[in-house]
């Protein structure tokens, strides 16, 4: 399932591709993208200790926002941290896919609320049974309190937008 929406917002392209997200603006939503996914990234060390595909992605994705990493490679190293997580279980492999979103920003802001939604699902399935909602909304809200603030209205916007295209995570 497509979380990126068909028609994309022109405040999550940046100028120079047409839209109005600043430069700096699109390595705040990196940086937030990475928050999310190092925040559940001990879910998927805890079944793949020695695999640091997902760290290297997050941190790729920091060496992206300082100048260090062109996009393409950050591009490239999205597809590694997704597939550090193929056949994993539910947490594991939700929190891979959150690291490989993160570092994707570089190439497409949008992602960032990609890299929100798997972790916001990781942590629901990593819930007992009866926690998953409780869980989701921990996330959501931790995830809330990080956004930089000139950025909460267009992330909580984006949110409402695509909210059916992520699983419904992001619903009050």
């Amino acid at each position: 399932m497509p979380i990126l929406p068909r028609e994309r917002d022109p405040r999550l392209i940046t100028v120079r591709r047409g839209g109005t997200l600043t430069d700096e603006d699109h390595h705040l939503l990196a940086e937030w993208a990475a928050r999310c996914a190092e925040h559940v990234l001990p879910l998927f060390v805890q079944e793949s200790p020695d695999d640091p595909r997902p760290r290297d992605a997050i941190e790729v994705g920091r060496g992206w926002t300082r100048g260090e990493v062109p996009v393409r490679a950050a591009h490239r190293t999205s597809f590694q941290a997704n597939a550090a997580g193929r056949g994993l279980p539910d947490p594991a492999r939700f929190a891979a896919l959150a690291a490989g979103q993160a570092v994707a920003v570089a190439h497409v802001a949008a992602h960032a609320l990609g890299a929100a939604a798997y972790a916001i699902r990781a942590v629901t399935a990593a819930a007992p049974p009866d926690g998953g909602e409780a869980a989701r909304l921990r996330e959501r809200d931790w995830q809330r309190d990080q956004v930089p603030a000139g950025l909460l209205a267009l992330v909580l916007d984006d949110q409402r937008r695509r909210s059916d295209l992520c699983w419904h995570v992001f619903d009050d």
